[in-house]
Formats: C-alpha cells, sequence, structure tokens
C-alpha cells in the first residue's frame, strides 16, 4: 500500500488528504491470538472522525463516525469493500485482513463536539464497517466514543452485527438519560450454512438475535436491520417467514429488509464467491444487476411487501419514517433516574428510519476517513 498518498501535499486534492493522516502516523502490528492470526492492524492518528454524508445521499442522517477502515466480518457482499482503495489496499481478501484503526477516534470526537460551531445533531455509527468488529475487542474505542456522545447529550445510534456491543450496556444506559440513542443489529436470514459462506467473520444469526433478546429484556429497544436479502439465495418465502418469525421470538420493534446491493469492490468480490459457490445462479445475478449495483425497483418491493406483512403477523410492524433528529435536553437534577426495565421508559431506542437508507451509503461515499 502507499501510505504517502495519504500525506498532506501528496499531489491528491488536499481536502480530501485533510480527512486522512499523514504516512509518519501508521504504526503496523500483528497479534499472534487466536481470532487475530493472519489480520494485520494499522494504527493510524486521524486528522478528523467526524464525517458529513453528502447532501445528494437523501440520507436521513448527515453525520457518520468510523473508527476502523475494513472488516474482520468478511461478509463477501459488504458494499464498504470499496473504501480501501483509497489506501491503495485491496478489496478483496485486503479488506477482511488489512485492519485500519483510528487510536485517537475519541478524542478527535470528544474535540469536535466540543467546538462551538458543532450543530448538535444526530451521528450514525456502524454505517459503513462494523464498530463492534473483533478489533474493537482488543482497541476499546467505541467506551470512549459513547462516553464522549453522552458528556455532550449528542444523538447517536449505532448498527451492529457485533455481539460486543453487550459488554457497553451500562454506558449506553447513561447515555440514553441523556440524549436519543437508536440501536440495531443487523440479520439478513437465519439460514446456517448460507451463514457460514457469506458471513464468515461474524457471531451467528442466533447469537444476533440474543442481543436483541437481552436488550429487550433490559427495557431497551432494538429493531432488526433484514440485511442483506439475498436474491435466489435467501429469498423464498419460507426463509423470509424463519427470519422474522425468530426476529420476532427475539423481541425486536422493527424489522427493516434490504435488499443486496453491489457496488463496484463488493460487485467483483461477490460474483468471484458466487462463481465459486453457485455457477448457476451467475447469469441470473447478471441480469437481476444489468442496470447497476441495485436489483430492480420491482423486486426490491415484493420483498418489501412480504417482509412487512409477515411482521405485522408475527406482531412487529416496520421501521418508522424518521430517526431521532434532536436530541434530550439532560433531566433536572434531582433522584438518580432507576435503571430501565422490560416494561419502564428508556430513551434507547431503535434505529428507525434510516436503517431504510444503510443501503443507499455506498453511493454518497466520498472517501473520506
Amino acid at each position: 500500500m502507499r501510505w504517502e498518498n495519504l500525506a498532506v501535499g501528496s499531489g491528491r486534492d488536499r481536502a480530501a488528504d485533510a480527512a486522512l493522516f499523514g504516512a509518519d502516523s501508521v504504526t503496523t502490528r500483528t497479534f499472534d491470538a487466536p481470532g487475530f492470526r493472519g489480520i494485520t492492524f494499522h494504527e493510524v492518528r486521524a486528522r478528523s472522525i467526524v464525517n458529513r454524508v453528502p447532501g445528494a445521499s437523501r440520507l436521513p442522517f448527515e453525520w457518520t463516525v468510523n473508527p476502523y477502515r475494513g472488516c474482520t466480518h468478511a461478509c463477501v457482499y459488504c458494499f464498504a469493500r470499496k473504501s480501501h482503495r483509497y489506501l491503495d489496499l485491496d478489496t478483496g481478501l485486503g479488506f477482511d485482513t488489512q485492519i485500519v484503526v483510528k487510536v485517537n477516534a475519541p478524542e478527535l470526537l470528544r474535540r469536535r463536539l466540543a467546538s462551538p460551531h458543532w450543530p448538535g445533531e444526530h451521528i450514525a455509527m456502524g454505517t459503513d464497517v462494523d464498530c463492534y468488529q473483533r478489533a474493537e475487542g482488543r482497541y476499546r474505542l467505541m467506551p470512549g466514543l459513547i462516553g464522549a456522545l453522552a458528556e455532550h447529550a449528542n444523538p447517536f445510534s449505532i448498527l451492529t452485527k457485533g455481539t460486543l456491543i453487550l459488554r457497553d450496556l451500562e454506558l449506553l444506559k447513561r447515555a440514553a438519560r441523556v440524549t436519543e440513542v437508536g440501536l440495531s443489529v443487523s440479520v439478513g436470514f437465519t439460514d446456517a450454512d448460507l451463514w457460514r459462506a457469506v458471513e464468515p467473520g461474524t457471531p451467528a444469526p442466533e447469537r444476533r438475535l440474543e442481543v436483541v433478546r437481552t436488550l429487550s429484556e433490559h427495557g431497551i429497544g432494538c429493531g432488526v436491520l433484514m440485511a442483506p436479502v439475498l436474491p435466489f439465495l435467501s429469498d423464498r418465502p419460507a426463509q423470509l417467514r424463519a427470519t422474522v418469525r425468530a426476529v420476532a421470538a427475539a423481541g425486536a420493534t422493527s424489522v427493516t429488509p434490504l435488499v443486496l446491493h453491489l457496488r463496484p469492490g463488493a460487485r467483483e468480490w461477490f460474483t468471484a464467491w458466487l462463481g465459486r459457490r453457485h455457477p448457476h445462479l451467475v447469469r441470473r445475478y447478471e441480469r437481476l444487476y444489468a442496470q447497476g449495483a441495485y436489483a430492480p425497483k420491482w423486486y426490491q418491493r415484493r420483498i418489501t411487501r412480504q417482509v412487512h406483512e409477515l411482521a405485522r403477523e408475527y406482531g412487529i410492524g416496520p421501521a418508522c419514517a424518521e430517526p431521532p433528529r434532536q436530541s434530550l435536553r439532560p433531566e433536572p437534577a434531582g433522584p438518580a433516574a432507576p435503571e430501565p426495565t422490560a416494561t419502564g421508559p428508556t430513551r434507547l431506542t431503535p434505529l428507525r428510519g434510516h436503517v431504510e437508507s444503510i443501503g443507499r451509503h455506498a453511493a454518497a461515499r466520498s472517501g473520506r476517513a
């Protein structure tokens, strides 16, 4: 990789460089420990951590924080693979094994939130790569990020496939006393064989649903992003029913389906996998995605209708139209607020409407750190 491409004055656009990091700020490490063998971590001191989503993206959130680049979840369909091209890293195996860690993320976020120019708007995390991927167990960046957001009563949301979020349960509860916090877990299907094939580095679907169940037992609302629905692999009516039934049984407050999309970087890697594992489907995918990264609207609408009908049958509704956009003011000084219970009120809410737009986030990427 050519880290010098990221240094200020390297000849690339300086506005983009300012959001990245210099070549002298990179430390590369490997760890000979179970779960980390074969993975290289590039520890960097980033220049910024709060990224603005381009207005043309039409996403219902404007700001994101991504403490990592690359992801050990190794999902063969991950749209964020393209981001590794900006670092001259491979978008296939390199994306799965070359992980960039922004070790100064919490201090950068604190600095940004303290700025008089910060508008105090909603910040989404986990919309690019998973902030609770395996690396988080070692680097522990999320407690600092959550703490900073709580200190400034800044609303935020987290989307994850990781079970490690339960480590930060008490931090999330404390944050929820002063601001809006949205939580959502991604579970696209419950087929064990398919999970092992396309999401080899993630916790099993039943373990992710156990996260939803645990949060629910603590009185914390948690939605499920049913993503991706894989055409011809996880979209049969019986498969959709099994997934929605499991989501409902876990106590999810909402379920939002999202059909697979194939942006450059992800498209090549997924197609190669498809050719090895399901060669008879390659031509069908080529036809379905002939017009671009997204499946035809008629197909997306069919899946959405089926999932929403099943959700109503099992007693959970589709996500609401809009996410929380403003923080709640801190409670007046007085007795400490009681811990949330399964039947008591809580400000921890499902990720709501903006999970429906996560899939379009790839189109909005600008290559910033």
